[in-house]
């Protein structure tokens, strides 16, 4: 059995698991990976631009500045920890459409 897809608090905001699919011909929100977020982007795995772009599309999904969203864990790995600032857990999971 695979664990739940979990938002936590965090300080000014949540986190939450990411599994990213960089280099994707479409970006956008793919629904859950296990207990992750899959989230596709169009940048390439090099040089942070895939993080930088996951960045980008979760703060547009969210309704967040773009500097609200970071990536704060498996910044070389698809499974990511993303912390977004401004928001609290029922408001991220709504506008996740989850």
């Amino acid at each position: 059995m695979s664990a739940a897809f979990e938002i936590r608090a965090a300080p000014g905001g949540v986190e939450f698991a990411v599994h990213a699919s960089p280099g994707s011909s479409k970006a956008g929100v793919r629904g859950l990976h296990g207990a992750a977020l899959k989230v596709a982007v169009n940048a390439p795995p090099e040089k942070g631009k895939a993080n930088a772009a996951l960045e980008r599309l979760l703060a547009e999904v969210l309704g967040v500045p773009p500097k609200a969203v970071t990536v704060v864990a498996g910044l070389a790995s698809r499974q990511k920890r993303v912390r977004v600032q401004g928001l609290d857990a029922q408001t991220a999971r709504k506008r996740l459409g989850i």
